[in-house]
């Protein structure tokens, strides 16, 4: 967005990757979305004007995408490095890309919002009676199966004692012949591709962890080879939740779609 005499208002950017980290102890960090956002007011020029230039990135589908190397893992950082290095990449790419953009005055916007029922998971008496088991003997001493076990333990307890059905906000948004969808999960890629591909909208992309945080979604698929993303706790609804939220969001978007350059 910019105003009439070309001066920068905001970007919106979207990308596609999970948290950096790598902060020390006992900070709270705005990750590589802070630094894209500083380094893009730099490239634009913009960082001291009044009222001030603001520069905004948003989380893409990155349930299952980082940038860590599990083969290898590279030398050790300082605090701040990796971040930093991510952020300022990303704002140069989108800085090129901004030279590409053709601005109009006649967009229309449009929008809808709409809870969705979801099942909760719920573990078997079997899974809790085991879990707590496992307390009790690493209470006598007993070294844990797995580094993350009491976590584990703790989350099925609270989902046992959650409610059987939650109601999730889902959210898209057309602005002219583009379209958001913003989903409060932290949503696999294969979801956000799956939106891009059969969205009515000309060109369409997701925020994940919008209007809230309710765990991880991944796809049935996923479900079916396993990984943290999809333990129990980890992930807290029913395993058709993507396709649930596919299906109102592609019902959504049907609903504000419409001739981009139209009249209000």
């Amino acid at each position: 967005v910019q105003a009439l005499d070309g001066r920068p208002i905001a970007v919106l950017g979207n990308y596609s990757l999970h948290y950096v980290g790598g902060v020390p102890a006992r900070v709270i960090s705005a990750d590589y979305f802070a630094y894209f956002a500083s380094h893009l007011g730099q490239l634009l020029n913009a960082q001291d004007q009044f009222p001030p230039f603001v520069g905004i990135l948003s989380n893409g589908t990155s349930g299952d995408v980082n940038n860590i190397n599990f083969t290898d893992r590279g030398p050790r950082r300082e605090p701040f490095e990796k971040m930093r290095i991510v952020g300022h990449k990303v704002a140069e790419h989108v800085y090129q890309a901004l030279s590409t953009i053709e601005y109009r005055s006649d967009l229309t916007v449009d929008g809808r919002f709409s809870d969705l029922s979801l099942a909760v998971r719920k573990p078997s008496d079997e899974l809790l009676q085991y879990m707590d088991d496992r307390k009790r003997r690493q209470a006598g001493g007993e070294s844990p199966y797995h580094g993350r076990e009491m976590t584990y333990t703790d989350r099925l307890a609270s989902l046992a004692n959650s409610p059987d059905e939650i109601d999730i906000p889902l959210q898209v948004i057309r602005i002219g012949d583009l379209g958001i969808a913003a989903i409060p999960f932290e949503v696999f890629t294969e979801t956000g591709l799956e939106l891009k591909e059969r969205s009515p909208i000309g060109a369409t992309f997701t925020i994940e962890l919008a209007n809230g945080s309710y765990g991880y979604l991944p796809t049935p698929e996923q479900h079916e080879l396993g990984g943290y993303e999809t333990w129990m706790g980890t992930n807290n609804v029913e395993i058709n939740a993507s396709r649930k939220i596919v299906r109102r969001l592609l019902s959504m978007f049907d609903d504000v779609r419409g001739p981009a350059t139209s009249k209000d």
